[in-house]
């Protein structure tokens, strides 16, 4: 099996997080990173890696098969195009970018080049979600008939340079927070039919503190909330999916489906592989399982089947036009 030598851009928390687990999978290696601060430079010493400047220096002096982006959103575009450019694979975290003109560009960019594009919506390689989608697919417990979403946070203060509260660095909770639940709801669910929205902020804030969106299949109606609150509550991350003959719910620690007459069924969400994370996710097999699902995909030149492109332009299309709503 071909070693796949992995160019990371981004050494930060995220960077970092993708650094400790591609240690953990075999057959891939961080080769160098890109960056050009002092810290960039302080983390490539300590890991024992060649740092450049750019992508395309780094491409042209290392063995290089996959750029993985891990900077923060509003680099996204230009980063993927440079690294794209020079044909690389690429790996990016998520959101893909700030607008849909940007996402189809990028993806245009990947299928000009023969490249393959990745975007790390990384609740797509959680066995809750994988359950959710075989709980739907399989009609076990009938149509689904109401859902609801929650991923609720104290307002962030780690965010060096305010860069997460720039509505045109970061989007804001609707490309930081909500993306998460809406890219689930959308490639398990589908496009929805329409959406309606309501959205609060304090008198001192300039961004909306909290979202919440109804979004409407028909007979299916899905919530879903996002929130920084100016309040120090513990982090959530919930959801529940109502049935014709059942429930799940996943509660942020057990995954559980109800039915009556039967007892509670507590499902096994165990990763078998658990990698520390160093930010404010617990260890977890998630980003092992994303990383190695994409390495997998890169090494065999193919498509993720978990984010697809129509998936990724669904959600952009829908973030913007929330955006563009509680704007005005």
């Amino acid at each position: 099996m071909k070693t796949m030598n992995i160019g990371l851009v981004g050494v930060g928390g995220m960077g970092s997080v993708h650094y400790a687990n591609y240690k953990e999978i075999e057959g891939c290696r961080v080769a160098a990173v890109c960056g050009s601060s002092k810290r960039a430079k302080e983390t490539a010493e300590k890991w024992g890696l060649p740092c450049y400047p750019t992508i395309r220096e780094m491409v042209e002096n290392c063995d290089i098969d996959i750029v993985d982006i891990c900077t923060p959103t509003y680099l996204h575009h230009d980063m993927v195009m440079e690294s794209l450019d020079c044909g690389k694979d690429t790996i990016c975290e998520k959101p893909i970018a700030l607008s849909l003109k940007d996402a189809k560009e990028m993806l245009d960019k990947a299928e000009q080049q023969g490249c393959k594009l990745y975007i790390a919506q990384v609740l797509q390689f959680t066995k809750e979600v994988e359950i959710l989608r075989r709980t739907v697919e399989s009609g076990v417990y009938g149509k689904p008939l109401d859902a609801c979403f929650e991923r609720l946070s104290a307002c962030p203060r780690w965010a060096q340079d305010g860069w997460l509260f720039d509505v045109n660095k970061s989007g804001l909770l609707p490309y930081d927070l909500h993306i998460h639940d809406l890219d689930v709801i959308v490639s398990v669910f589908g496009k929805p039919e329409g959406y309606s929205i309501t959205s609060c902020q304090g008198e001192d804030k300039d961004y909306p503190e909290q979202i919440r969106i109804n979004y409407d299949y028909g007979k299916l109606h899905v919530a879903a909330e996002a929130a920084w609150f100016n309040a120090d509550i513990p982090w959530t991350a919930r959801w529940r999916v109502y049935f014709e003959n059942g429930m799940l719910i996943n509660d942020g620690n057990t995954l559980t489906a109800y039915q009556f007459g039967a007892e509670p069924k507590v499902f096994d969400t165990r990763d078998e592989v658990m990698v520390s994370t160093g930010i404010n996710v617990p260890p977890c097999g998630w980003y092992y399982n994303e990383l190695k699902h994409f390495v997998d995909c890169a090494r065999e030149h193919r498509p993720s089947p978990r984010v697809t492109a129509r998936q990724l332009l669904t959600v952009m299309e829908i973030l913007e036009d929330i955006s563009a709503k509680w704007r005005k």
